[in-house]
């Protein structure tokens, strides 16, 4: 079967095919991701299961600057290629490489020097403050791992071999699950096992993809060259992928006050539920952010060449397939909410009881947040980095603050899981609003 290119006219089947792997690789990161928890919280503690969880969002802001770097250069470096400049595609990709590791190694720096301080800036009490600093700092040793394995896989995906990506991801997913069961069920090292199988993987999936590009079978459009930091196109590249990095920053804001809330109504159970419903829902939500992130390149390429018919094509097809597929998720994640929150915490009848009926309300917005996290893939293809964050900000930060701090005062716990509905159907007005009123700059 033909190798699928950016330059091809695209079908439901050849859409599909092409996201096919950045859909798994989502998938089988948040699943392992999933496993992680799983056995934080059956092999050591719920009250360990909720300091990782409360240590997370720091972890997100780290991965987001990764994929920022990897989602902004990939998108520049995919509308150069569309413009016919192969060498000058190749002189950005290797200095986006070069930003990568300069700032990888300066966060993982100020991640260890100051994780205590953080933690109890994250709501950290006494009795989950030492799990939280021994986790972060094993895992900020990794950091550069950490932004390897997300700023290669968009190049991946400029690069044609979007299969690489999701075997680099299979083979760091696959490590991590044999390191969980291997550190923390066998040896018993508690959540520093946790962080270090977790480090480990992260080194697999990073290092698969920089030894391809820097070996001989590595017969791409996309090669490390000579290259120097060049300020206008490493900004425009980063204020291009900037929405990624607002919505791992926002979300780790709103994961902050989410925890206080949870903690003020529910203590630690209460952030135990919402780690669960966290590491769930996002299997169910990588199937939106694959399918976003697989077809960006595509609308890079297609804007460069100034293919205006099939921009549109992509567009249609994609707000058809993704609806549909909305609605199946939905009822699954519905269906499922008790069967999937007993995997987690089944041992504790009065937390599995808390964590289904949260589960059941945050999956509710499956129906409508497919556009959200589209429409801000779309506009990062189009190198229109502004309405990009613009709505990942409001999407992913401005809203869920302004539902997280005001439905609980209504509805208290209930409120909680509610904002995370309302902030979702009033980000679709946002991203509609946007896609609409952009259709005569862009031609689609």
């Amino acid at each position: 079967m033909r190798r699928i290119q950016l330059s091809d006219h695209f079908t439901n089947q050849k859409l599909i095919r092409f996201t096919l792997p950045s859909i798994l690789m989502m998938m089988f990161t948040s699943i392992y991701g999933m496993v992680d928890g799983l056995f934080v919280s059956n092999y050591v503690s719920k009250t360990a299961f909720a300091a990782v969880n409360l240590i997370m969002p720091a972890m997100q802001i780290l991965g987001g600057l990764g994929a920022m770097l990897g989602v902004g250069g990939s998108a520049l470096t995919a509308k150069t290629l569309g413009e016919g400049d192969r060498k000058r595609a190749g002189r950005y990709f290797t200095m986006m490489i070069w930003l990568m590791v300069i700032t990888g190694v300066i966060c993982m720096v100020l991640g260890i020097a100051f994780i205590r301080q953080i933690s109890y800036l994250f709501g950290a009490d006494d009795t989950m403050i030492e799990d939280c600093v021994t986790y972060g700092s094993i895992c900020m040793a990794f950091n550069l791992a950490l932004h390897a394995q997300y700023t290669f896989q968009g190049y991946l995906v400029v690069a044609e071999r979007p299969k690489l990506g999701l075997l680099a991801t299979v083979a760091a997913g696959v490590t991590n699950m044999i390191l969980d069961w291997l550190f923390m069920g066998v040896f018993g090292f508690g959540v520093s096992g946790a962080a270090l199988a977790t480090g480990l993987s992260q080194c697999v999936g990073g290092g698969i993809p920089l030894v391809w590009f820097l070996s001989k079978r590595n017969t791409s459009n996309l090669h490390f060259v000579r290259t120097r930091f060049e300020r206008k196109p490493m900004l425009k590249a980063c204020a291009n992928g900037a929405s990624e990095m607002l919505s791992s920053v926002s979300a780790s804001i709103t994961g902050i006050l989410y925890n206080r809330q949870l903690m003020f109504y529910a203590g630690s159970d209460g952030v135990a539920a919402y780690g669960v419903v966290m590491y769930a829902a996002f299997v169910f939500i990588s199937i939106f952010v694959g399918y976003s992130s697989g077809t960006s390149p595509i609308v890079g390429y297609h804007f460069g060449a100034q293919n205006h018919k099939e921009l549109r094509n992509v567009l249609r097809r994609s707000l058809i397939l993704l609806g549909s597929v909305s609605l199946v998720l939905t009822a699954i994640a519905v269906g499922f909410a008790r069967t999937i929150s007993s995997i987690f915490v089944g041992y504790d009848a009065d937390l599995l009881k808390l964590t289904t009926r949260a589960f059941t309300i945050c999956a509710l917005p499956f129906l409508v947040m497919w556009l959200n996290i589209y429409a801000s893939s779309f506009f990062t293809g189009l190198n229109d980095g502004g309405v990009s964050a613009a709505i990942s900000f409001l999407r992913a930060l401005v809203l869920p603050v302004a539902c997280i701090l005001t439905l609980p005062r209504i509805w208290q716990l209930d409120g909680v899981w509610f904002s995370l509905v309302a902030s979702e159907v009033l980000g679709v007005l946002v991203s509609a609003g946007f896609l609409l009123g952009k259709r005569r700059k862009y031609h689609y």
